[in-house]
């Protein structure tokens, strides 16, 4: 299923090519460390409990 998914390189990853962390959305949400990617860990969640994590962590939540 990797080779269908669009990766990117989320917007608060440093460009030093240290923590970078990588997201591709389809039916879900699938997150990865670019470091250990293509054959790394990596986990799904769906859109909405993405959607309520991302809410949660936003200053002042």
């Amino acid at each position: 299923m990797s080779d269908e998914l669009k990766w990117f390189r989320s917007s608060y990853s440093d460009n030093e090519g240290g923590a970078c962390v990588e997201v591709a959305r389809c039916r879900a949400i699938h997150i990865r460390d670019s470091k250990s990617a293509p054959t790394g860990p990596r986990f799904q969640v769906s859109a909405p409990a993405w959607s309520a994590f991302i809410a949660a962590v936003q200053p002042g939540a």
